[in-house]
């Protein structure tokens, strides 16, 4: 299932990576381990919004949702 695909690189920095840019746009970079789904509940508060979030990054994720990397930088929907 998409929603619980994990990314499959090397880890990146620990901590909080959610930051908030000068645009004003929220952005998290993946980190190894994490799921659309899991980053969702985290940044957006419900699990069940990885389409919208995937949706919403699917140049820098690619074709397949199942599939996401390490340090990709996503942007989270409002």
């Amino acid at each position: 299932m998409p929603n619980e695909a994990r990314s499959d690189d090397a880890g990146t920095a620990s901590g909080n990576m959610a930051v908030e840019p000068v645009a004003g746009k929220k952005t998290y970079v993946v980190k190894r381990g994490d799921s659309l789904s899991e980053i969702a509940q985290r940044e957006m508060g419900d699990g069940d919004r990885w389409k919208e979030l995937y949706e919403a990054n699917k140049e820098a994720i690619g074709d397949n949702p199942d599939l996401i990397h390490a340090g990709t930088e996503l942007t989270i929907p409002a």
